[in-house]
């Protein structure tokens, strides 16, 4: 799901830089940082940035977010958010990653992006041997698989976005070993007629770190180079920036 401007550009693509933080990071402090970095891309102040990271149990939603979809709000804080998309769950286990990308620079309109993303994560499934499946009417990376009670389709990745003024916010999610049952307090963006899956669901032993070196290789035959910077830069950024007036 996707929210924000229609854009279209040509420029120069240098190396994205690329950060992973190694321990969960508080859903508002994510936010505010996230535009800060984005407002930087388009000042061009700031260089392009992938941050990998997880979040503690929480539920957000997007601007087409129902409450009739809110299905338990007492388990988990909930954030409405202004990217595209419903409710969505993001908790341990959960790989997300937020593209700030400058799609101007890339000559990127929001459709090719969002099919990007799509290749992107389908790639990165293929490095354990998963085949991730993409469906008209459903934005994200879906699995088909056997069951009980015949062939069903799950997600696995949920992409939901915002772009404004030309640069990405927000991004992608990858189920690697969540709690699954996490999902009961929301419908997962609004789609009742299917459920959600994960790699270890599939009987995959996937660790983080496998699942961010398999990312990040299909990134870059996606998008482009990625060079690595650590968290403590990016934190360092973060407090720098938070001395300028506030978005």
């Amino acid at each position: 799901m996707f929210s924000g401007d229609s854009i279209a550009g040509l420029g120069s693509t240098p190396a994205v830089d690329w950060t992973i933080s190694d321990r969960p990071v508080d859903y508002p402090f994510a936010l505010e940082l996230m535009h800060r970095r984005a407002a930087g891309i388009r000042d061009n102040r700031s260089r392009e940035l992938v941050w990998l990271l997880e979040h503690p149990p929480l539920y957000t939603g997007g601007t087409s977010a129902k409450d009739s979809d809110l299905v338990d709000a007492s388990t988990f804080p909930i954030y409405r958010t202004g990217r595209g998309g419903q409710f969505t769950y993001h908790g341990p286990g959960q790989r997300v990653v937020y593209v700030m990308l400058d799609l101007r620079a890339r000559d990127l309109d929001i459709r090719s992006f969002v099919t990007r993303l799509e290749r992107w994560v389908i790639g990165a499934l293929a490095e354990f041997n998963v085949t991730g499946e993409t469906r008209r009417d459903r934005v994200g990376v879906w699995i088909k698989r056997a069951s009980k009670d015949g062939p069903v389709e799950e997600k696995i990745a949920a992409i939901g976005l915002r772009v404004s003024r030309g640069v990405s916010t927000h991004g992608v999610s990858l189920n690697i070993d969540p709690d699954l049952s996490h999902y009961r307090g929301i419908v997962p963006c609004g789609i009742r007629e299917y459920g959600v899956t994960s790699l270890a669901d599939l009987g995959l032993p996937v660790t983080p770190y496998d699942a961010d070196i398999a990312l990040r290789k299909n990134f870059e035959r996606t998008f482009g180079l990625a060079q690595r910077t650590e968290w403590s830069i990016v934190e360092a950024e973060n407090e720098r920036l938070s001395r300028l007036p506030s978005l």
